[in-house]
């Protein structure tokens, strides 16, 4: 079985987006502080322009890529991953605080 392969910068964008965005979002649910859902929400803010910006790079790199490789279009569906788990981030709090 082969293993899958991402691009660099698709890889980094994913593991960073989420770990910042699971970090605040598990800071705000054990202390409740106030100030970490305008941080939260900046954050997101942000990480959707980031985001974005590399998914259409990767999207375009698949794309014009002709080759076997499909790293980018893998990282192009990593990147997706991120949609869900921000909007279940967003429906847990908006639920429950």
């Amino acid at each position: 079985m082969e293993n899958i392969k991402f691009s660099t910068a698709g890889k980094y964008t994913f593991v960073i987006s989420l770990g910042v965005g699971t970090f605040l979002f598990l800071l705000f649910l054990i202390t409740g502080n106030d100030l970490l859902l305008v941080y939260g929400f900046m954050y997101v803010i942000f990480a959707i322009l980031v985001n974005v910006t590399v998914l259409v790079c990767e999207l375009l790199v698949f794309l014009m890529d002709i080759s076997e490789r499909k790293d980018s279009g893998n990282s192009v569906l990593l990147l997706l991953a991120n949609i869900p788990i921000a909007i279940l981030y967003l429906l847990v709090i908006f639920n429950f605080y």
